[in-house]
C-alpha cells in the first residue's frame, strides 16, 4: 500500500510537470504584437518658398498604376520649382503614390524624379527647386491620388 501511494504521488507530480502548472524561475519574454496597418501622420501642407509666374497648373487624377500623363514646356533660366499637392483617393496608404520626372531635352542626362509615397516622403504638399532652364519633358505616374501640379518661377 505504501508504494501504491508513492507511484500514484510520482504520477501526480509528472502529469503536472508535463502539463506545465509550475512557475519557472525564469521571466516570460514580452509578447511582441504587429499591426497590419500601421498609422502614418500626413504632415499639413507647409510652402518652402513663393511662386512666381505659372508654366504649368493643372490637376492630375490617377485611378490605377497603368495612368500617365506627359507635358512639355520650356522654363526660362530664373530658378523655378516643381510644386505638389497630394490628395489620396484611398485609405490604404501602402498603395497610395505618385512620381513626377522632369527630363532637360537639351541635356537628357539630366533628369530628376520626386514623389509621394513609396520610398518617397508622405507629405501631401511639397516644392522641389530647380536651377536649369531649357525645354523639359514632365512624366507624372501614379496610383489612387488626385494630384495638383505647379511648375512656375521662384520669386526672389
Amino acid at each position: 500500500m505504501k508504494y501504491s501511494v508513492l507511484a500514484l504521488f510520482l504520477l501526480v507530480i509528472a502529469g503536472a510537470l508535463i502539463a506545465g502548472c509550475t512557475q519557472s524561475s525564469a521571466p516570460a519574454a514580452p509578447v511582441s504584437t504587429v499591426t497590419e496597418n500601421p498609422v502614418v501622420e500626413i504632415a499639413e501642407p507647409v510652402a518652402t518658398f513663393a511662386l512666381g509666374q505659372e508654366y504649368l497648373h493643372k490637376k492630375y487624377s490617377f485611378t490605377s498604376q497603368k495612368d500617365v500623363f506627359t507635358e512639355q514646356l520650356r522654363v526660362a533660366d530664373d530658378p523655378w520649382a516643381i510644386d505638389i499637392t497630394v490628395n489620396p483617393t484611398s485609405t490604404d496608404i501602402q498603395n497610395t503614390w505618385f512620381e513626377i520626372t522632369a527630363v532637360n531635352l537639351d541635356n537628357s542626362a539630366y533628369s530628376q524624379k520626386f514623389g509621394y509615397g513609396g520610398t518617397n516622403s508622405y507629405d501631401r504638399h511639397q516644392q522641389f527647386p530647380m536651377y536649369n532652364g531649357g525645354p523639359y519633358k514632365f512624366e507624372m505616374k501614379g496610383n489612387l491620388v488626385s494630384v495638383d501640379v505647379i511648375i512656375a518661377t521662384r520669386k526672389p
